[in-house]
């Protein structure tokens, strides 16, 4: 249950992560790609306002009378393709000259429904794309009788020596069209992508969580055995322990292999000391010290292998080359390292005593595990 909901909350943490940055993504992908489309739509409709006046202004100059150039225009605009864009002529009283729809003619252009003279030599694709956005405010000449077909004027250009001006016209809604279906290609887009990566990222957390679960459950497995196995051991010390104090106590007979008392120093005194009441000998800076449960200490000449020999081997063990160690002065058996062993003894020993791993078998058949 815990897992599903570990998945349930990665897979709705990539989702708001993927949203969030396909809202920004989008938004600015649309952005710019409608400012090179407007862009491209400007510099295309300037280009052909400018070459259309030029040419009118090159025919004046030339000597031709106004009306043959306004029918010459006519002519060669009349019936042309108005899908995308196209170019009119209208005078400074905004009375329409040319235009390839020959009905309206005559017609004038109203301000009021016009963005005509918001139209400027320095239109940029930006405001040409706010103007498209808001267009009920800022207004447009609708020239076609379908909805669907409807132009503003984009850019103005004076025709020198005259009161003409040639109007470049760009079709809105194809415009737009071509906008909202980048719009709709990029969400599409990124609705595949962000399915793929959702998808991927989910089965992806699942099999590294899955690959995580199964090493964890082995460490888990590998730590509870260790567990039960040191919990055996502290319960074979104490039961050891009681043992050894049961059989000391009722042995009648003593072992004149194993010596009961040794020799050691403190100072310039000489000390006999029993070895019931040694906690533990050690040596360091080559001085063997033997340590007795009262936390009394004094020094032997003889070394641990010497002393060893002659110590009772159901009560003393050899923890390491540096240290005996007594079965009464355990108190607790702890892991430490790479399979290996401390021992916590009372008294408390300023140097750790370290069962190796080679060791730890020979200690717990010295327990009788």
């Amino acid at each position: 249950m815990r897992k599903d909901r570990l998945y349930l909350l990665t897979f709705l943490a990539v989702t708001l992560i993927f949203l969030i940055i396909s809202s920004v993504a989008v938004g600015y992908f649309v952005k710019f790609s409608a400012d090179k489309v407007l862009q491209t739509q400007l510099e295309f409709s300037k280009r052909e306002a400018r070459e259309v006046a030029s040419l009118i202004v090159t025919q004046l100059e030339n000597g031709i009378l106004k009306d043959t150039v306004i029918g010459s225009l006519q002519e060669s605009i009349e019936n042309t393709d108005q899908t995308t864009g196209f170019v009119s002529m209208f005078d400074w009283s905004g009375k329409i000259v040319c235009h390839p729809d020959v009905k309206t003619i005559g017609e004038s252009i109203s301000p009021e429904q016009s963005f005509v003279s918001s139209v400027s030599d320095n239109l940029t694709s930006k405001d040409f794309y706010n103007l498209l956005q808001g267009k009920q405010e800022a207004g447009g000449i609708r020239d076609f009788q379908d909805d669907l077909e409807e132009s503003e004027v984009v850019y103005l250009y004076p025709v020198k020596n005259s009161d003409w001006i040639v109007a470049a016209h760009a079709n809105t809604h194809l415009v737009m069209a071509q906008i909202s279906d980048l719009r709709s290609k990029f969400y599409t887009i990124l609705i595949i992508m962000g399915l793929v990566m959702i998808v991927s990222s989910v089965m992806a957390v699942r099999l590294i969580g899955s690959t995580y679960e199964k090493r964890l459950e082995v460490k888990n497995l590998k730590l509870s055995n260790e567990v039960i196995s040191l919990a055996k051991l502290n319960s074979a010390v104490d039961a050891y322990q009681q043992k050894v104090v049961e059989q000391s106590t009722l042995s009648l007979e003593e072992d004149v292999s194993a010596k009961k008392r040794i020799l050691t120093y403190h100072r310039n005194e000489l000390r006999s000391v029993s070895t019931e009441d040694i906690a533990y000998i050690y040596t360091e800076s080559t001085i063997t010290y033997v340590v007795c449960i009262d936390t009394k200490r004094s020094t032997s000449n003889s070394s641990l292998d010497e002393l060893f020999s002659n110590l009772d081997s159901t009560y003393f063990f050899r923890a390491n080359r540096q240290f005996i160690i007594a079965i009464s002065a355990i108190e607790k058996i702890v892991k430490y390292g790479n399979n290996q062993l401390k021992i916590l003894v009372n008294p408390n020993s300023e140097v750790d005593i370290i069962i190796s791993k080679n060791r730890a078998s020979e200690f717990k058949q010295w327990l009788n595990l």
